[in-house]
């Protein structure tokens, strides 16, 4: 798996480390995003996949046929 390395300011590292209750900054951080990940999973699994979502998008933005 490949890494890759980011920087936060420490007031916001040191926040998540203890909303997550980790004791180090990478491991917030990775709790933050797989919680993200799988709550966006989530979203799609109830309704529908992001696909669903733009063809709707584009239908509801179109203007109607002889307006």
């Amino acid at each position: 798996m490949a890494k890759v390395t980011i920087s936060l300011d420490s007031d916001l590292a040191i926040e998540v480390m203890l909303l997550a209750g980790t004791r180090s900054p990478q491991d917030a951080v990775e709790l933050i995003v797989r919680d993200y990940l799988a709550r966006s999973h989530r979203t799609e699994a109830r309704a529908g996949n992001t696909a669903d979502q733009e063809r709707l998008t584009d239908r509801r933005s179109a203007p109607e046929e002889g307006r």
